[in-house]
């Protein structure tokens, strides 16, 4: 299904490409990555759907972000993946497999799609790759894919990709856009033994 590119090392991701696209690794020294990850970050349907821990509001927050995200590939606990178109190299998209216990053989997926490659089916074949890769190639037994109450969207996806809803967790995500105030969430999960999606 997903193809691999062996460049792997303890401190680098492997690429993945197929079903058209590419997933590679975010570059916080590309001028074009830092600029998309930004415009990504301040879109309003993003921001209508997540708020995360740091807003991101300008280059330099942007370009903090993907170091840190590259530190945390480094010592094993995430896994962020550059969406891309794999003729052009465009950017289409975020997907990450975060959060990863080693101990427990878990993650957390999270994804987004820019609002140009939106409708195409970018997240739908972004989170088949990278759940594949996840549950084979790097090991882990359960992914878990939460998204806020509300966003079919992403609650289709989530089932497309073989991602059983398992129930709603209250209070368990921020409102957007706040810090301070909570909202319920569609709890989704995946294990290595389940049927692959087609």
């Amino acid at each position: 299904m997903a193809h691999v590119d062996d460049q792997q090392s303890t401190h680098s991701l492997p690429d993945l490409h197929g079903s058209g696209i590419r997933l590679t690794s975010w570059n916080a020294d590309s001028d074009a990555d830092v600029a998309d990850y930004l415009r990504a970050s301040t879109d309003p349907e993003f921001r209508r759907w997540n708020t995360p821990l740091v807003l991101v509001t300008d280059l330099d927050g942007a370009r903090d972000v993907l170091r840190r995200r590259a530190e945390r590939t480094a010592d094993g606990t995430s896994a962020p993946y550059r969406v891309t178109d794999e003729s052009s190299g465009t950017t289409l998209g975020h997907i990450g497999i975060n959060e990863i216990s080693h101990v427990f053989r878990t993650a957390r997926v999270g994804y987004w799609v820019l609002p140009e490659a939106r409708g195409h089916g970018v997240a739908t074949r972004a989170l088949r790759l990278a759940a594949h890769w996840a549950l084979t190639d790097r090991g882990l037994h359960r992914l878990e894919l939460g998204h806020a109450l509300g966003h079919e969207a992403s609650c289709r996806i989530a089932e497309r990709c073989g991602f059983r809803l398992e129930g709603t967790l209250r209070g368990a995500m921020f409102e957007a856009g706040r810090h301070d105030a909570f909202r319920d969430e569609h709890l989704h999960g995946r294990l290595a033994t389940d049927p692959e999606c087609p």
